[in-house]
């Protein structure tokens, strides 16, 4: 489905809202940056990147979780202003690495990342994302709290009906509508904290929030190394959510803006979240998945959503309201949304013809699901740790490289 008018691209957007709320504003929060910063910084860099990009790729920016161990460091051993300089960095080695892809082209990029490892690697993603979604739900130690269970089954259970439902306004909505059938019954059992609401402000950013944004970047060597170069790390990230948001709109991103385009996109966006003092931005798999729910692709209705964080983040009242939505609600949530992304793998796999009767193409997608799957994280100096996904999605690469085509 294109083009969408009228109304249902605002109830729209309030989805995809709703579907990067929840991890934008944690980065924040486990760092120790500021989540109203974060949000406008990830609605103007959402902004930036679909200006970029022709507009043509339906994605939005959020804060990646791949530097938080880093920013933290940094902020509780030098300061606000050094993070802001390492961050910049980070964007300045994006902005690099745009125009080395734009040099070699997009042919050499794309050999090197064949659907025998992009297939593999986007099941990894959504599957990495499952135990997060079922610690949302209440599960732990091999059981699960009996109300966060209730409510994120509301959700599902709300979620499957409404895809079902012949309306079209249900069928596009499935999200908003189950949000909101899971904050009402988490009212209902006394499980909504109304204090924020009351406390937050009406309009505007506090003093505090000001001279946080308008604190001037500092670098040290320290400061900055720490940070930037986890940008060489979310390269491969980067190329993988933006193949996975492809595979599930049905168009080769990769070609057409161009892998070089969203990187300088991502770049700039990370940039201007540096400069105001928010953390770096990243292509965000919960809205693909959304995308995958609705099967709305208009891009426009990505940029209205940009729009919508940007003045949340300016109404306090509004933005407290988001942020007293109960974790088991976005959990249901997100149990389909990362289940979808793990489902256009396979699909990946499939539309491919890949024959897996071939011990290579066994071998790529085995190494691929165990390291990425088995391996959080490996420490490389200090604070800077490389993803399990980083590595199943080297090791892929560099496989289907050196293994002859007939084994």
């Amino acid at each position: 489905m294109d083009k969408i008018t009228g109304k249902t691209q605002y109830l729209l957007g309030i989805q995809h809202v709703l579907a990067m709320f929840g991890a934008t504003v944690l980065v924040p929060f486990l760092t120790g940056l500021n989540p109203l910063i974060a949000l406008f910084a990830a609605g103007c860099g959402t902004l930036i990147f679909h200006q970029v990009t022709n507009k043509i790729v339906p994605v939005f920016l959020g804060s990646s979780f791949a530097f938080i161990g880093a920013i933290g460091l940094v902020l509780k051993q030098e300061g606000l202003a050094e993070v802001k300089a390492g961050i910049i960095g980070a964007g300045l080695v994006y902005v690099i690495m745009s125009f080395v892809i734009k040099k070699f082209g997009v042919k050499v990029v794309q050999s090197y990342f064949p659907p025998i490892v992009i297939g593999p690697t986007i099941m990894v993603i959504g599957l990495r994302l499952s135990p997060v979604a079922l610690e949302m739900v209440g599960y732990n130690d091999g059981a699960f709290d009996n109300s966060s269970l209730i409510i994120a089954l509301v959700v599902i259970t709300t979620m499957v009906i409404s895809s079902m439902v012949q309306h079209s306004f249900f069928r596009m909505m499935p999200i908003l509508i189950s949000v909101v059938v899971g904050y009402i019954t988490a009212a209902f059992m006394g499980l909504v904290d109304f204090t924020a609401v009351k406390e937050a402000h009406w309009f505007g950013f506090s003093g505090e929030v000001v001279d946080q944004v308008l604190t001037i970047p500092h670098f040290t060597t320290s400061g900055f190394f720490a940070i930037a170069p986890i940008a060489l790390v979310v390269f491969i990230e980067h190329i993988g959510d933006i193949t996975t948001n492809g595979a599930v709109v049905g168009k080769n991103f990769l070609k057409k803006p161009g892998i070089h385009k969203t990187m300088l996109g991502d770049g700039l966006a990370t940039i201007f979240a540096g400069l105001i003092g928010g953390p770096a931005n990243t292509t965000y798999g919960e809205n693909t998945g959304v995308l995958a729910v609705t099967k709305v692709y208009d891009p426009s209705v990505i940029r209205i959503a940009a729009v919508f964080a940007i003045l949340l983040s300016l109404i306090g009242k509004v933005g407290a309201i988001l942020q007293t939505i109960p974790v088991p609600v976005m959990g249901g949530i997100s149990i389909i949304l990362f289940g979808m992304i793990a489902a256009v793998g396979v699909r990946t796999l499939i539309s491919a013809k890949l024959d897996f009767n071939h011990s290579r193409n066994l071998i790529i997608a085995a190494l691929i699901f165990v390291l990425g799957i088995g391996i959080k994280e490996v420490a490389v100096y200090n604070s800077i740790t490389v993803s399990g996904l980083t590595i199943a999605a080297l090791v892929g690469v560099v496989l289907n490289k050196v293994l002859p085509k007939d084994i």
